[in-house]
Parts: C-alpha cells; structure tokens; sequence
C-alpha cells in the first residue's frame, strides 16, 4: 500500500488483499493501463517489479457493483509467481457475502482490459 501510495494510488479504502477471480475458460489482454508503476521496489530482498492498474467494478449475488481495481503485476518482472492468464487479481472494499467458490460479477473497462470471448469451435473427426 505505502510503495503505490508513494506513486499517486491509494488503495486505503481496499481489503488488504487480492481477489483472485477465475474467469476461465476466457483469458484477458491489458490494453491501456489505468496506471503503471515500474520497477517498484516493494520487499527487500525481492527485484523490484512492474505494476498495472484497470478500472473495474465487482459484485456478489444481487448486491451492488462496487469499486475495484484489476491489479496486475507484470509477469516479465515477476516470473516467479506468474498468475496463470485466465485469473484477475481485484482489489476492492470487503464485499459482504463473498467467500471462497462464490460466484462474483466483475465489469472491466473494454478500453483498459479486453477479456477475450469463449467460443466452442465445430471439428469433425475423421
């Protein structure tokens, strides 16, 4: 929080913690960025890293969609702990309701974040 802080984001009003949210079978693409950090020196004995931020807004079952963040460390910079690319890590408020296996509703900013279409493709076999 402090290192983004520092940079112009704050995250205060967020749980302190992602949501890692599957949006599998789909994949996504980062676009243009609401936000990008570069070489942001966050632990001590770890290199510095790339971060990217996109508007987004989530929601559990039939409560109001609230304010989020896709946060997106850069994998070129963190190849350690890649994210598999059908996951968005969100932050957000503490969400009432939304625990482990839940359901959630995500809206992303198609200008920031494409998510890519799933399409069930016909082939014949021989």
């Amino acid at each position: 929080t402090p290192h983004f802080q520092a940079r112009g984001l704050d995250v205060s009003g967020f749980y302190l913690g992602t949501l890692n949210v599957s949006i599998a079978p789909r994949r996504y693409r980062v676009l243009a960025p609401r936000m990008t950090f570069r070489a942001v020196r966050w632990h001590p004995t770890e290199p510095p890293e790339d971060f990217s931020f996109m508007d987004a807004r989530i929601g559990a079952e039939a409560r109001p969609l609230v304010d989020a963040l896709i946060y997106y460390p850069h994998p070129d910079t963190k190849p350690a702990h890649a994210q598999p690319p059908d996951v968005l890590e969100v932050l957000a408020p503490r969400v009432d309701g939304l625990g482990y296996g839940n359901t959630v509703r995500v809206a992303v900013n198609p200008r920031q974040l494409h998510i890519e279409s799933y399409q069930i493709r016909e082939q014949t076999c021989d």
